[in-house]
């Protein structure tokens, strides 16, 4: 069952209130799931019970995404004032260091985090901030092409498309390479989210500047990239490794850029591997 939790954080212009959005079960050392750009907490569903079995999950909707609402005003949807955030949400809710595992965009600010050493293991899912300039422009094209269609398409014909495979191969085909095991719902489900999230455009627009540079050193890291990924080309893994000498770089045969829908068991025993 989500829940909501608010809590303060220091900016230029004074304190802010902070509102996140999140799931929390199972036992064990805790692992925070965090979603790309324009999903939510719900990305991670086909793999939460399969970790539940070992640890305690708290799936996060981001700041401006699914659940949890936008950022107050005076605080930017830029990497160094979303990463403190993420660690005044793990002090909110008793995380000491917890285990992370991301994707996309979410990959990128577990990497973060892991070089803040704010957790205990990262596992980055096709993360951010490995690109070329001309990857970066042809992945925001493919996002902003996405957000486009959820935004312009009535319910109704969302409801339609999904109904079928094909259909739901032309909703989520970009981000899915086996898009036909999303369920319908969960399609509907992750289309209006894409339309209705208040933090797309500022977090895609603070993306246009970002470029990982850091080693995360001292913390287990695994980067893994889907063989299928069509917004993020696996070749960025590689340079990924080189940045992060360190790092395990695992591929995921046949998984598209958010895996965990389409190699459940795979990616819930590579995030496992990494937080034991």
């Amino acid at each position: 069952m989500a829940d909501t939790v608010a809590f303060p954080i220091g900016t230029p212009s004074g304190t802010r209130t902070v509102e996140v959005s999140y799931e929390r079960r199972g036992g064990g050392a805790p692992l925070v799931l965090l979603h790309g750009i324009g999903h939510h907490r719900q990305a991670w569903d086909p793999v939460t019970a399969l970790l539940a079995a070992e640890r305690e999950v708290v799936a996060v909707d981001l700041p401006g995404f699914g659940r949890s609402p936008a950022l107050a005003d005076g605080v930017p949807y830029d990497l160094d004032h979303v990463v403190p955030v993420l660690g005044a949400l793990f002090e909110a809710l008793e995380l000491d260091r917890p285990h992370v595992a991301g994707n996309s965009l979410g990959g990128l600010l577990a990497l973060l985090l892991g070089r803040d050493k704010l957790v205990r293991s990262v596992t980055a899912l096709s993360p951010g901030g490995f690109w070329t300039e001309a990857e970066r422009r042809y992945a925001f094209t493919v996002l902003r092409a996405m957000r486009r269609g959820a935004v312009t398409l009535p319910p109704r014909t969302v409801a339609r498309l999904a109904g079928t495979a094909a259909g739901r191969a032309a909703l989520t085909g970009s981000i899915y390479a086996r898009p036909g095991r999303r369920s319908p719902e969960a399609v509907i489900a992750e289309t209006r989210a894409l339309r209705e999230c208040t933090g797309f455009a500022p977090t895609l627009a603070a993306g246009r500047e970002v470029l990982f540079t850091d080693d995360v050193p001292d913390v287990p890291v695994t980067v893994a990239w889907g063989t299928a990924d069509r917004v993020l080309l696996r070749r960025q893994g590689v340079r990924a490794k080189k940045l992060i000498p360190g790092a395990r770089l695992v591929r995921l045969p046949g998984c598209g850029h958010v895996p965990m829908n389409d190699d459940p068991a795979l990616v819930a025993r590579v995030i496992l591997d990494t937080s034991r």
